[in-house]
């Protein structure tokens, strides 16, 4: 992501965040109807399962985080630290929109 603008930089991480989680859970649900087990119930489990991966995928891997992270600390470049901070913020709102449609389509949430 180091070589394209940044606001493309932020779309592309929300969304890729977004597709990770609303495509592995569909995905899983289809393993879950093969194998018997209720697919609905399976997307809404899945969706709080990879929500974590689906923002590490969206960012990149750790390793490049980290990185900046150090940068802005230890160096004092703070606009690679404010900007690795955005990424993740947007990469935890694809996260979130993604874990919030699959509870409003699956109804799971509801007693």
């Amino acid at each position: 992501m180091e070589n394209q603008p940044f606001f493309a930089s932020l779309f592309e991480s929300y969304f890729i965040a977004l597709g990770v989680l609303l495509g592995g859970s569909i995905i899983g649900a289809l393993a879950a109807f093969i194998t018997g087990k209720p697919p609905l119930t399976e997307v809404f489990r899945l969706s709080n399962l990879i929500r974590i991966w689906a923002i590490i995928a969206a960012i990149g891997g750790t390793f490049d985080t980290v990185y900046s992270f150090e940068r802005g600390v230890l160096d004092g470049q703070t606009k690679d630290l404010f900007k690795q901070c955005l990424l993740i913020l947007s990469a935890l709102g694809g996260a979130q929109t993604g874990a919030l449609l699959i509870n409003w389509l699956t109804q799971e949430h509801v007693s």
